[in-house]
């Protein structure tokens, strides 16, 4: 078993040295999730090639897309993708507002991020509750219906990712932690911690 999730790293292949390499090249360290999801890089590939072709052609902006899974981290409490989003958000818009998406405190954000915001939360915590008032608001917000099936979709494939690095034990990166902004790091009171001690 690694220190970073509870199974044992995965045996070694080119697909998994590729998915390796790949982390170092642009974390400068091989992810604790990507050991975990080692154990069939042939789905990882598939789930970001899914991911990639969702956003390739979507309306929604990286700052909305940060908005929605920094929400959908928060609401359940899932650590890693909260700091790794957290900030991914804070670059995008600044640590004070991203620290508050995680939160669950919508200040600085638009019209659009705020429904967004809140439809991730519903969603995430209880799809079967929402209803025709919840989209009719998404659309007084400017989404349109196609923005609405794009942001539900990108929400359910953050729950699925996280869900998985959850259960499985994946702890955030010491280094993900330590490159997180202070506030963004405070925020973050839930989940699992990183897998070191922050410097």
């Amino acid at each position: 078993m690694t220190p970073g999730a509870f199974l044992t790293d995965p045996p070694s292949s080119a697909e998994v040295t590729a998915a390796y390499e790949a982390d170092l090249a642009d974390d400068g360290c091989v992810n604790n999730l990507t050991r975990v999801w080692c154990w069939r890089p042939d789905v990882l590939t598939s789930f970001q090639t899914l991911r990639a072709e969702l956003t390739a052609d979507s309306g929604l902006s990286p700052r909305e897309i940060a908005v929605m899974v920094a929400a959908t981290a928060a609401v359940r409490g899932d650590s890693y993708c909260a700091l790794a989003w957290g900030d991914r958000l804070a670059a995008l818009s600044d640590d004070v507002t991203a620290a508050n998406v995680l939160r669950g405190d919508p200040a600085g954000l638009s019209d659009r991020e705020r429904a967004l915001n809140d439809w991730s939360r519903r969603v995430a915590l209880e799809p079967n509750a929402t209803t025709e008032a919840d989209i009719d608001h998404l659309r007084q917000a400017g989404l349109s219906d196609r923005e609405i099936f794009e942001a539900t979709t990108w929400i359910a494939f953050r729950m699925a990712f996280a869900t998985i690095n959850d259960a499985l034990g994946a702890r955030p990166d010491w280094q993900l932690a330590e490159k997180a902004p202070k506030l963004v790091r405070e925020a973050v009171t839930y989940g699992r911690h990183p897998s070191s001690d922050v410097t």
